[in-house]
């Protein structure tokens, strides 16, 4: 048995969202003031927490046997890794993330080649110079650690490539997005001596799982209700479901309960349509997980 399982825990932004998820997941991971080995509740996995930039490091010299990072910093470390499953999470949105090609409003540059010969500010260093090197367009790139916007509105650079969900910060330092480079989400990622381990895989593939099913669960919810049995084929003809509505009669009634599971997304307009087709009693449950 080669357990534990050392796994990394990305810090910074991603932390919060990412210790949320594993709690809705089945696991309670406690982060004790500046430690970077937090507690878990479980004893076959060992945390640390680092930087979402350098994990991918770590998990392929092997420090880490898995780990949590961007699908960027995996393409700007060049890591040979091996990517188990997509996980698209962030601390704002659901939606991928962008990594933009961003100018001043009032900027001339319009497309790619307009930037020969210009200055790029970014922390996605080493992606953005073989970008701009496989189109043949000279640019020269410098590194910005925070704060990137500013460099062009300062006029320490022509153009920025910053990361991004909405476009509202791009937009609110007065830049105009011109091109997309990649985009981007979390992934949970192994080496491939810890793939390799019977053990290891088994309890990679099961936090995996998990994860997919507690993302599933937050785009989904339940709705119970009750139908007389004249209105139940024009009630259960609104309900989407993963297979088919789950319908059972109310003792000594003719009554049914009808159970179904929807996505968020839907339930406001689906409620009231609900109600309109003899509906009652209808009852909104969150979902931890769907597997």
């Amino acid at each position: 048995m080669t357990l534990p399982l050392k796994l990394g825990v990305p810090k910074g932004s991603l932390q919060n969202a990412t210790i949320a998820l594993f709690k809705r997941s089945g696991w309670i991971i406690n982060v004790n003031g500046r430690s970077y080995f937090p507690e878990i509740d479980d004893d076959t996995i060992d945390c640390a927490i680092c930087r979402a930039q350098e994990m991918s490091r770590y998990v392929e010299s092997g420090t880490l046997d898995a780990g949590l990072t961007g699908k960027d910093w995996i393409a700007e470390n060049e890591s040979d890794v091996h990517v188990v499953d997509d996980l698209v999470y962030s601390k704002v949105s659901s939606r991928p993330a962008r990594w933009v090609l961003a100018v001043p409003y009032d900027s001339e540059v319009k497309k790619l080649a307009d930037l020969n010969g210009k200055k790029i500010a970014t922390e996605l260093v080493g992606y953005t110079k073989r970008y701009f090197a496989e189109r043949n367009i000279n640019v020269s790139v410098e590194f910005s650690w925070g704060a990137t916007e500013a460099k062009v509105v300062s006029g320490l650079a022509d153009a920025v490539v910053e990361v991004t969900e909405t476009g509202s910060t791009i937009k609110a330092h007065g830049l105009r997005i011109i091109h997309e480079l990649m985009q981007t989400n979390t992934q949970l990622i192994t080496n491939h001596q810890s793939w390799r381990d019977p053990a290891k895989q088994e309890k990679i593939k099961q936090i995996a799982l998990l994860l997919k099913g507690a993302l599933r669960g937050e785009k989904l919810v339940g709705l119970k209700m009750n139908v007389s049995k004249e209105n139940l084929e024009a009630v259960v003809g609104l309900l989407p479901s993963l297979n088919a509505p789950t319908v059972a009669p109310l003792y000594q009634s003719s009554w049914f309960a009808v159970e179904s599971v929807v996505e968020t997304s839907v339930v406001r307009d689906l409620i009231p349509r609900l109600l309109k087709n003899g509906a009652e009693g209808i009852i909104e449950y969150p979902l931890n997980k769907v597997v």
